[in-house]
Formats: structure tokens, sequence, C-alpha cells
């Protein structure tokens, strides 16, 4: 961890609200990502990033500086993303999904940035069918480009769970792209 985000954490577990609002600015586009792809609803994941802050505000003190800050906000954010999931009803794909994800997959030019809806809407289309600890492996090592190691600290999974998950969530996803007629054998 750099030097300035040392500072400011320790400033933050003093209680300084100005030092906490530069880790909500450098940190909620990351939250807010995770929560989108995990819960498939803009607004719920909006709530996931005020809930995640309020968390990390109530635990800062807590937090162990040899570990890196952001791999354990993922942490929060993502058992929050779990919990909301237990409790509300599963994920289903949606008839308009199936369009944004052909949409998606007939530009020519996929690096263009995705709207917030084409993203749900492809998250729920290639994610139905899935656990919700595949869902999250899933999102972390592929959509959020994070590492084994970090996943492995993020979820609690063991390596062997991890990459377990991630097996099964990419067979799904294989299975559910093939059936839609985007991947062939």
């Amino acid at each position: 961890m750099i030097q300035i985000e040392r500072d400011i954490i320790s400033r933050c577990q003093q209680g300084d609200k100005e030092a906490f609002q530069w880790v909500v600015q450098t940190h909620q586009r990351m939250v807010f990502s995770l929560a989108l792809k995990m819960l498939c609803d803009e607004e719920e994941a909006k709530d996931m990033v005020q809930e995640t802050f309020i968390r990390v505000w109530q635990s800062i003190r807590s937090y162990d500086p040899k570990k890196t800050f952001s791999t354990w906000v993922y942490t929060i954010a993502s058992r929050l993303c779990i919990d909301r999931l237990k409790r509300a009803n599963r994920i289903v794909a949606l008839p308009d999904d199936e369009l944004a994800l052909r949409r998606f997959a007939s530009d020519d030019d996929n690096l263009r940035s995705l709207e917030n809806k084409e993203w749900v809407s492809i998250v729920r289309m290639i994610a139905e069918g899935l656990s919700d600890k595949q869902r999250l492996v899933f999102t972390l090592c592929q959509l959020e480009g994070l590492t084994s190691d970090e996943t492995e600290q993020i979820t609690g999974l063991d390596s062997k769970q991890v990459k377990s998950n991630l097996y099964v969530a990419r067979q799904t996803i294989r299975k559910r792209l093939k059936e839609l007629g985007y991947e062939q054998d």
C-alpha cells in the first residue's frame, strides 16, 4: 500500500470523515462494478455501494494494514452481495436480455463501452443457473480481473474451491452460450 493511502486510512481509523470521502471516491466504482454484475440490478447495486461503505466506515478500525485495502473492501462488498442474493428471489433472464446479448455478440467493436443495462442483461443471460458462489468467483476472476489469490482472500474459499467454482461456472456459461448459438462444439 502506498504511503498516502496508509495515511488516509489511518486518519479514517481516527474518525476523519474528510479522509473517508477520499476512500469512497477511490473505491466506489470498483464496488459498483462488482455489485452490478452480482445483483443484475442498477438500483440494487447503488444501494450496495452505500451499504458497503457504511460497513467499511464501521469496521475501518479493525482493518489490518498488512492486507491490501481494496481486497478488504471487495471482501465486504462481495459478502453483502451474497447475503442480498440469498434473501432475494433467484435472478432469471428476461426476454430482452437475450436481445441485448445478441446485439453485443454481433457488434464488431467489442471494445466499446457497454451501458449498465446491457451489462445487466448479458450477465443475467450467461449467469442463469449459477450458484451464488459460482457467480461471485466468476465475477471476481473473469469480469473484475482479480487473481485467484485475491479471490481466495475475498471469498474465504481455498484455492481448490475457487478453481472448482470457476470451472463449473465456465462450463455452465459455455453450455448456456451453446444453447443460445454463440459457441460451437
